[in-house]
């Protein structure tokens, strides 16, 4: 290909053709039952790289081709599901009239409309993990296209366009794009918020200004999640959170109108800008481990420029509120700071509210010291003990002096936590509660231990402690563990206090250990359940924060057909209703993770869209308003639905422990992905490469779900819908006719089966099948090629993989065939996609056969040629080529040719330059297109893990 237009040309007539080609071979299949269609295109492709009809250099065309293709859809499918529309501001103006004319209606409509609008009703919660799978140029350029803006499109149409990541993801790039994403949303906020305001003058002429409306604010917990990682020191904390305060200080100097009445507050928060600026100038770089004395100096400017710097928004408000009075004859500068003070009371002296993260296990860690019980507090036999531990000590804890130079020296993980965030509240902003969120909450125990540590440290008023429920053993033994701490008079006059107590749910490993469908289910009546302990505890006058974490994926729990379904979906209208017939108030967060979450805020008008469907929802004028939630038939057939969704949850436990679900996801499945964030996917071996992976639970809940997308089953959204809807056929498809909460569960099932398919998933598993490598050395007529296929073969043999994957397919198979039975409509993956899949496929082939040109050599290092060609079959390529560098150098001895005063003795090695022009290098180039195709399949999915 000389130009793009060429290279354009070509891969679209390839990409025709292609698809042709499977389409047919899809026919043919109905004759050959015998054959696997995807496998077949394999080989069609793989001849044509023989033949030299296909050049690596076409097939990257070719990806970036189909590429292309899925990457516009996706914009596409971006703008529709925000409900995206050039009608601007009209929809948030007209729900915010709406809003108003409803409070018309009540006795003292202004303080109604006031109450109605200054109550956080939604947060967004901007979260990391590993999910930046597109580099932050794609992912701009993604927005900007769903936005209709022509900037993105010229980098999509770019010949050097890659689906692939930024090659090296910190905590820093993913704070950076958390912030910019961040930003939009304040922005989309002061949309909605201007709305409210407009729509209270109209009315309210003389009090209007008298409003903060904060329906919606903002969080994040990017930089203060330490569960599962050790990376991250309480200075590196600080610094974001000195990030965060510099950012809401630059935003309201931005807002701030140019006129006398905003001179004080102009100089207020240039004097703290000014400050914080002095502050991060003696942060510690990230990533670093600093000294003591670099400590010590951060600490110093820390607590010297505390009051500068503003610690919290009080004094920061009230100047506010005099510019705000001085401006009351100028509508548009008082408007534009009620927006700038409403910004203030929703997020204080940050430009989001902090979340901390930690796992359950550091926290029972932290009170070895204190409760010295042996045995692990989760125990049955052992939850009284510790639980009358734990109150005991809760009636006597005394407040500590927390100092830095105490944090410094501090090394259990969750009281160096706790302790931050004491300071973090003294020094940097206590405006508003910081949330405390525990992982893996398997005991109301947990519960106790947190608030001993926030009371120890006397911030038990400044910490919300959150328990995460997403295990299968914590949904199923949630209102226990709630009631476990409930029963604590310590734990109860603690939420008292605050007013509101925090429960998190996990969508990620729920949906993969017990299927994402059951897991609606379970968290739903774990919601139900909370609702009936807080009215049994004489709780219902407290709020109640209800945090879902997932994601953009259907394989994390988001509703893939729209954001107003979504949000339904996460929040269903029958548990909705039944805390408001308890009169209990409810507050409902959402996480929005990485590259694809952060894409929902990419643009402003995406941003202001998002938060458009967003307040329709917390307003009740989301997808199920109006509607008696009791009325759903399913909700008519408790039985029904009982069993069917256990049997769901019963089926993906059992497929979870097969032996051959691990080879599946585990064998090479964590090589097709690159690294997407800054933590790993799985543990390193101590020889080196990833270990082999016996069980799921050794993989991170979003590498587990990104790798069933990749080989085209996505087995924790689909499988056990068969055996669950066989049981009552009849009534399975009842529900789905007229049931609106089963329907929404079972479209989000369907998404996954669009992009799931058995030939596919059986390809990648004969892949791994010896026999079939014999098969093809039996066959071929190409000279070389037996020896290859051989090679492979005996590798593979020696993996002895086959038969657990053999039974996995038969137990995957048998599901899908009942539902197919059952639903008859089961959606199919579509043509580009199964594309995809064949030619990674090939290439993944094109690898194995190089491999076999490896010559033997000694253990280098301990590692033997069989052992390398194991990595290589699990395509561990860039360490294992690395590897075969030094082995086989490249360049000859460096000695050749030197003086050293004596004959020269003999020389071993030399230079092995067509070794690596003919193997290393096609296995190199092979595997860079392997990882661009893995890209391409994310973008046709639409989401990452």
């Amino acid at each position: 290909m000389t130009d793009g237009l060429d290279e354009q040309g070509g891969s679209a007539a390839l990409a025709l053709e292609l698809q042709g080609a499977i389409e047919q071979a899809r026919k043919d299949a109905h004759e050959d039952p015998f054959g696997n269609p995807v496998l077949r295109l394999t080989l069609w492709l793989t001849r044509r790289m023989d033949r030299g009809e296909l050049a690596l250099d076409a097939a990257h065309a070719l990806v970036r081709h189909l590429g292309r293709e899925a990457l516009y859809e996706r914009a596409g499918r971006v703008a529709a599901y925000v409900g995206l529309t050039d009608d601007g501001d009209v929809p948030l103006l007209a729900l915010a009239e709406r809003l108003a004319a409803a409070a018309e209606g009540e006795p003292e409509p202004f303080a109604h409309f006031r109450i109605a609008t200054a109550r956080p009703r939604f947060a967004a919660v901007f979260t990391a993990h590993p999910t930046f799978g597109m580099s932050r140029k794609l992912a701009h350029a993604l927005a900007d296209v769903a936005s209709g803006e022509a900037a993105g499109a010229a980098v999509i149409e770019n010949e050097a366009l890659s689906f692939r990541p930024d090659g090296a993801i910190t905590l820093q790039d993913e704070f950076e794009q958390a912030r910019f994403a961040v930003r939009h949303a304040r922005d989309a906020l002061d949309r909605l918020n201007a709305a409210l305001l407009t729509a209270a003058r109209s009315r309210w002429p003389e009090r209007w200004h008298e409003l903060a409306p904060r329906p919606l604010i903002l969080a994040s917990w990017v930089g203060c999640d330490t569960d599962g990682r050790t990376d991250i020191g309480w200075w590196d904390t600080l610094r974001y959170r000195l990030e965060s305060k510099r950012g809401q200080f630059v935003r309201i100097l931005e807002k701030l109108p140019q006129v006398a009445a905003t001179v004080e507050v102009r100089a207020l928060v240039s004097a703290a800008l000014a400050a914080v600026e002095r502050q991060l100038a003696l942060a510690p770089p990230i990533g670093t481990q600093p000294a003591l004395t670099a400590l010590q100096a951060f600490a110093l400017a820390l607590v010297g420029e505390r009051e500068a710097a503003l610690p919290e928004a009080s004094g920061l408000i009230a100047a506010l509120d005099r510019a705000i009075a001085a401006a009351r004859a100028d509508d548009e500068t008082a408007m534009a700071l009620c927006l700038v003070k409403a910004g203030c009371v929703a997020h204080g002296v940050s430009i989001a509210l902090p979340h901390f993260r930690l796992n359950a296990s550091q926290l029972h860690n932290a009170m070895r010291g204190v409760i010295p019980l042996d045995e692990e507090p989760a125990l049955p036999a052992q939850r009284r003990a510790f639980l009358s531990a734990a109150n005991a000590l809760l009636g006597k804890v005394e407040p500590a002096v927390v100092d830095f130079g105490a944090l410094a020296a501090e090394r259990a993980s969750a009281a160096r936590m706790m302790m931050t965030i004491a300071q973090i509240v003294k020094h940097l902003d206590g405006t508003r509660p910081v949330r405390f969120l525990v992982a893996e909450t398997e005991t109301g125990y947990t519960l106790l231990c947190a608030l001993w540590l926030a009371k120890r440290f006397g911030i038990s008023d400044k910490v919300e402690i959150s328990p995460l429920f997403e295990t299968s053993d914590a949904l199923e033994q949630g209102p226990r563990i709630i009631d476990e701490a409930l029963r604590s008079p310590h734990f109860r006059d603690y939420l008292k206090q605050h007013g509101r107590l925090c429960i998190q749910f996990g969508y990620s490993d729920s949906g993969r250990y017990i299927g994402q469908v059951a897991a609606t289910f379970w968290v739903e009546r774990l919601r139900i359940r909370i609702c009936e302990l807080l009215t049994r505890y004489g709780l219902s006058d407290i709020e109640l924060v209800i945090f879902d974490t997932h994601g953009e994926s259907a394989g994390r729990g988001a509703h893939p057909r729209s954001l107003s379904d979504r949000l339904a979906y996460l929040d269903p209208a029958f548990a909705r209703q039944a805390f408001k017939r308890a009169g209990i108030a409810t507050v409902r967060e959402t996480s929005f993770q990485g590259s694809d979450g952060y894409l929902l805020f990419g643009t402003r008008q995406i941003a202001a869209a998002t938060v458009g469907r967003i307040a329709e929802a917390v307003f009740g004028e989301g997808r199920d308003a109006g509607k008696d939630a009791a009325a759903d038939p399913i909700y008519q057939e408790p039985d029904f639905a009982s069993e069917f969704f256990q049997t769901v949850r019963e089926e993906m436990t059992a497929l979870v422990d097969d032996p051959g679900y691990a080879a599946l996801i585990g064998t090479f499945g964590p090589s097709l992905l690159d690294k997407t964030g800054s933590r790993p996917a799985a543990r390193q071996s101590d020889a080196g490469g990833p270990t082999r992976i016996r069980h799921p639970r050794e993989l991170r809940a979003i590498p587990n779900n990104a790798i069933l997308q990749q080989l085209g089953w996505l087995a924790n959204s689909v499988h056990g819908l068969g055996q669950a809807a066989g049981r009552a056929p009849d009534l399975f498809r009842a529900m789905r006719e007229r049931s609106d909460r089963f329907e929404r569960a079972y479209s989000l099932a369907s998404h996954a089966m669009a992009n799931s398919d058995l030939d596919v998933l059986r390809a990648y598993l004969d892949t791994l099948d010896p026999g079939n490598w014999f098969d093809r050395a039996r066959r071929t007529t190409r000279e070389g090629r037996r020896d290859e296929l051989l090679a492979v073969a005996d590798a593979l043999a020696r993996l002895e993989l086959a038969p657990a994957l053999r039974r996995l397919f038969w137990r995957l198979s048998s599901d899908w065939l009942k539902l197919q039975t059952v639903a008859g409509d089961t959606p199919r993956m579509s043509v580009r996609l199964v594309a995809l899949h064949a030619l990674r496929l090939a290439v993944m082939h094109r690898i194995w056969l190089s491999a076999a040109h490896i010559p033997d050599f000694r253990p280098h290092a301990g590692l033997t040629r069989e052992a390398l060609i194991e990595r290589i079959l699990r395509l561990d390529i860039p360490a294992s080529l690395l590897l075969l560098g030094e082995i086989f150098p490249l360049n000859p001895d460096p000695t050749i040719g030197l003086d050293f005063g004596e004959p020269p003795g003999p020389r071993e090695g030399g230079t092995y330059e067509a070794l690596h022009r003919e193997v290393f290098a096609p296995m190199r180039a092979c595997f860079d297109l392997l990882r661009q195709i893995s890209g391409a399949i994310q973008h046709e999915i639409g989401a990452f893990g």
